[in-house]
């Protein structure tokens, strides 16, 4: 409450010339006020009743009572507003039974003088607001702490349904894994046995064949080929993403790596037309990974460029990115990708073109396991693309991939890598 706006004053007394120092006093007081007058406990009490009082000033002994039974009482009832008791001279022990049960402040009657009203009452209404404020400010702690408790016990619920979801979704990858792993060998079989008969046939062991029945014999190699391919993806997959991949680190000539595993592929890019370029830019040719990994990655990342260029060329760069690490660029005049569609490009069972009629076939499944394969030797992918114009698939790897160096293991890794890498 502002001390600049009027006060409502009770005066509770049943001595006029005490009632009339009191109102003496507070006319040369220096804020603005209101009176009212009782004199005795009952008409305090009513007068309470009937308005709102800033500050009363109760004399201790009343004719039908004395200001500790009256304060006692109201505040039972919830009047909770600042008291100042006014007392007799030697009462110093009757002041302090008032303040315990509830008085603001006391004032001994020979004292009462303009100033020192003042003081007081100024004193019990700004102490009787602080103590409001603590009230209001604790209530408002405890429902916030009850509020903070029901949404800790809803997001314990929560994570609770979080990781019982997590645990569902880790199993069903799990079956997932198994079911492409299991389904990907059972198919396998019989798909090698077709590829074979169709060569047989295509070799006139059985029988020369007329053009025709040659043209679909290749037709159902060509197919089958390109469906074992597929299972193949699925296979690796599967195992990149239950974590049965193994790693084996050894020393390669990265340049004779790469430059083989380009012309593995010139074929390819040939039957379109394209330029496969190759530029090598690295002093220190010799680096430690794995090989097998490393071609698969170079594979996935030229064949695909390849696949999505209809004209131009395919330009492979080899460089050195710092003296740590090695970078492997793929660069293309293809179609290029959309800026909406490259952050999902690595997600696996992705592809741009979701359509049935897309131009280009496969499983979504390549860039995927690109970059897992590129996690697996601790490296990294990036892509920069302009729809239209082509795209750049940078491959950056460590020099030395950091696993065990234990001997033997080396000695196994070695032997595991053609010797026309190393």
């Amino acid at each position: 409450m502002s001390l600049e706006t009027h006060l409502n004053l009770l005066i509770v007394d049943d001595d006029d010339v005490d009632r009339m120092a009191v109102r003496r006093a507070l006319k040369n007081a220096d804020f603005p006020f209101r009176i009212t007058e009782a004199c005795d406990c009952s008409s305090a009490t009513e007068a309470l009743e009937q308005q709102t009082f800033h500050c009363m000033l109760l004399d201790y002994l009343l004719p039908d009572g004395n200001a500790l039974s009256l304060i006692q009482t109201l505040r039972k009832e919830g009047q909770n507003l600042p008291i100042v008791v006014l007392t007799g001279q030697g009462d110093e022990q009757v002041a302090v039974e008032v303040m315990k049960a509830g008085a603001s402040d006391y004032l001994a009657k020979a004292k009462v003088s303009p100033t020192q009203l003042s003081k007081i009452i100024q004193g019990a209404i700004r102490l009787y607001e602080a103590e409001i404020q603590v009230v209001q400010t604790n209530r408002l702690l405890r429902e916030t702490n009850e509020r903070l408790k029901v949404k800790t016990r809803q997001l314990e619920q929560q994570r609770q349904q979080i990781h019982s979801q997590n645990l569902q979704l880790m199993k069903a990858s799990q079956l997932k894994s198994q079911f492409l792993a299991t389904m990907s060998h059972e198919i396998r079989t019989p798909m090698n046995a077709i590829m074979g008969f169709s060569q047989i046939l295509m070799q006139g062991n059985k029988g020369k064949l007329t053009d025709s029945q040659h043209s679909m014999a290749q037709r159902i190699f060509d197919n089958s080929s390109n469906l074992l391919g597929l299972l193949n993806k699925l296979l690796d997959f599967s195992k990149l993403e239950s974590g049965r991949s193994e790693v084996m680190s050894a020393p390669v000539n990265v340049a004779k790596l790469v430059l083989a595993t380009t012309e593995e592929l010139r074929s390819l890019a040939d039957q379109k037309h394209l330029k496969l370029i190759t530029k090598i830019q690295l002093e220190d040719k010799k680096i430690e990974t794995d090989a097998d990994r490393l071609r698969q990655i170079l594979v996935n990342l030229v064949s695909n460029a390849i696949k999505f260029t209809e004209s131009g060329q395919i330009e492979v760069q080899l460089s050195e990115e710092t003296e740590d690490r090695v970078a492997i660029a793929i660069q293309d005049t293809g179609i290029g990708i959309a800026p909406q569609h490259r952050d999902h490009i690595f997600e696996a069972f992705c592809q741009v073109d979701q359509t049935t009629t897309r131009q280009q076939a496969g499983t979504g499944l390549g860039l995927a396991i690109t970059r897992s394969l590129v996690e697996l030797l601790q490296g990294e992918i990036q892509v920069e693309s302009t729809l239209g114009s082509g795209s750049t698939f940078l491959v950056i790897l460590p020099r030395y991939l950091d696993l065990a160096t234990d001997q033997d293991f080396k000695e196994a890794a070695v032997s595991a890598i053609p010797s026309s890498f190393i």
